[in-house]
């Protein structure tokens, strides 16, 4: 009898095909190190998108169930990585590696403390994190909006029955550091087009037809007015009357459910080294030590004869160190920029065309919203309560939130070599706020501070950023009261009142996520005076920041073994003409 499958050939020939490819794989005894590496982010981010991405329809789950199965997928994705001979891997896939591995272990440990339990902060709200800053240009982009309109009662109901497992166990943000954060769903109460989430329809593209920017605004309107506001009132009352009621009254991340543990935890995440509080308490003081001494010098440039105490009231409280308007501000950072823009081609090799604005902070945040934030389109200042925004601090900021700070190293990234996706979905506070901070010192060197006081604004930024190390462990691991440390920053940094009191509740509700800028810029500063001394003469500045910034985010310690890399190259990066 004839010859017959035992399933359609149709059915039978893609695997055919499939067994023929990898034929020679076989005889070579299997895919390459390389090609099981890349097997498994691409398919782990292809899950991902699914789970959290752009594939969603409106907002992501955030149900208890929906991240236990997170979890296990990503437990697994762990246990292949462990398989991995990594000393086969390719210097490319390597670094793929490491950036992979790192961050499926801070996405796996966010699930197994149950992170989504505390999902916002003093200044982080993801009743806002959605808020629009401008609008649209594509209908597609628009219909993905409305759609997370239509979401929002679902996605703030699991929020809801999220925040309430978690006061059950005491493992809440603190009460005190996010008092009168309700006020900021306020604005979104309104079922009308004053909602700020109608941003997006008041001046929509003239490439989308008339009828259709009709028919979109109209469906924002109304779900605006029957399915939003109604949703933003629920939670209102929720934060207001329930939350705010029973929120833990302790400050310490070791206050909570195995405290030492997470805490221990939330500093690996945030800083990619495996540092102790102690250890890392220790060197803030010595930074803070350190940048005492440099204030003093800077003071006496300026002419002022008292003492260093006297020397930050008389900033905190002179007029001329405040502008009279937000346009004031905004230009003065915008000066600012400029001057960065201008100096740039002498100390980075490889210049991204994409530029960024300079635009303010909006009012439904800005209360409770930091200085400044740097962005690929926009980089924000805030020019709510003008008494509170020292024009002495306003460069340092500009360089580390805007150029060569946050905003032109998202443009770098957009221009950037290509890389897998998920390495362009994946960031480290270390190396991205290490090297903000590292650009407000390479201020002194571009000629961006002009004056002592704004010299010693600088010193204040690295000042406020070395002492998170001593306050961000001294709240959280050694028992520190929120006076105490306002105390400590107040006497070190002459930051504004409303400033100190912003950042210390930053501190106390987000544990570890401060202390990664200065760490971060602590090495970038040893990685230079390494190469300088190693270098001598081969020394170019120029190509050791290219080094660090074509990278991308990376784990700090794979920046260590790049920098060690340059330094054995004599200095020069693998795209350069020799």
């Amino acid at each position: 009898m004839p010859f017959s499958l035992p399933f359609p050939t149709a059915r039978l020939l893609p695997l055919l095909a499939l067994l023929a490819l990898s034929a020679p794989l076989l005889a070579q005894g299997g895919p390459t190190a390389d090609e099981r590496l890349r097997a498994i982010y691409t398919r782990e981010w292809t899950w991902r998108q699914q789970q959290t991405g752009r594939e969603v329809e409106g907002f992501p789950r955030v149900d208890a169930a929906t991240q236990a199965t997170r979890l296990a997928y990503w437990t697994d994705v762990l246990a292949e990585l462990a398989r991995i001979p990594v000393s086969e891997l390719s210097p490319e896939e390597r670094v793929n590696f490491e950036v992979f591995d790192t961050s499926i272990r801070a996405l796996a440990t966010d699930v197994r403390f149950k992170e989504y339990e505390t999902p916002f902060n003093s200044d982080t709200f993801f009743w806002t994190s959605f808020t629009p800053r401008q609008g649209f240009q594509r209908v597609e982009e628009y219909q993905r909006y409305l759609a997370r309109l239509r979401d929002v009662p679902r996605h703030f109901d699991e929020q809801i029955v999220n925040m309430r497992a978690g006061m059950r166990r005491g493992f809440t943000v603190p009460r005190v550091s996010v008092l009168g954060r309700e006020r900021t769903i306020e604005p979104y109460v309104v079922g009308d087009t004053t909602n700020p989430l109608f941003l997006p329809f008041i001046d929509m593209p003239t490439s989308i037809a008339a009828a259709e920017q009709s028919a979109m605004r109209a469906e924002a309107t109304t779900l605006l007015r029957d399915v939003v506001a109604p949703a933003y009132a629920r939670l209102l009352t929720f934060i207001r009357d329930e939350y705010m009621v029973k929120a833990r009254t302790t400050l310490g991340a070791t206050a909570m459910p195995d405290g030492e543990t997470y805490y221990q935890a939330m500093i690996e995440k945030f800083t990619t080294l495996k540092l102790t509080p102690r250890e890392i308490h220790d060197r803030g003081l010595g930074e803070v030590a350190r940048i005492n001494a440099e204030m003093e010098v800077v003071m006496r440039k300026s002419g002022f004869a008292g003492t260093l105490p006297e020397f930050m009231t008389f900033l905190r409280t002179d007029p001329q160190f405040y502008a009279k308007t937000p346009r004031e501000l905004l230009s003065y950072s915008a000066y600012v920029s400029k001057m960065a823009d201008y100096k740039l081609k002498e100390f980075i090799g490889f210049l991204p065309r994409y530029r960024h604005g300079i635009l303010p902070v909006p009012d439904a945040i800005a209360p409770i919203y930091t200085a400044g934030r740097g962005g690929l389109d926009a980089c924000l200042m805030n020019t709510y309560n003008l008494p509170s925004r020292t024009l002495y601090t306003l460069a340092a900021l500009t360089l580390h939130e805007c150029t060569p700070g946050h905003s032109f190293q998202a443009a770098l990234a957009r221009e950037g070599p290509p890389r897998p996706p998920f390495r362009n979905g994946t960031s480290f506070s270390g190396y991205g706020e290490g090297w903000g901070l590292y650009t407000e010192w390479l201020g002194t060197l571009m000629g961006i501070y002009e004056t002592p006081y704004e010299d010693f604004g600088r010193l204040t930024y690295e000042m406020w950023r070395a002492a998170r190390l001593v306050i961000d462990t001294g709240v959280h691991q050694f028992g520190w009261t929120r006076q105490q440390a306002i105390d400590y920053l107040t006497k070190h940094a002459a930051l504004s009142e409303h400033e100190i009191n912003t950042e210390i509740d930053r501190y106390i509700s987000w544990p570890g996520q401060a202390l990664a800028y200065k760490l971060g810029e602590m090495q970038i500063r040893r990685h230079r005076r390494e190469a300088e001394a190693a270098l001598g003469a081969a020394f170019d500045q120029r190509n050791f920041h290219d080094a660090i910034l074509a990278l991308g985010s990376v784990p700090l310690p794979v920046l260590e073994a790049r920098m060690q890399q340059f330094i054995k190259d004599g200095g020069k990066n693998p795209t350069q003409v020799q």
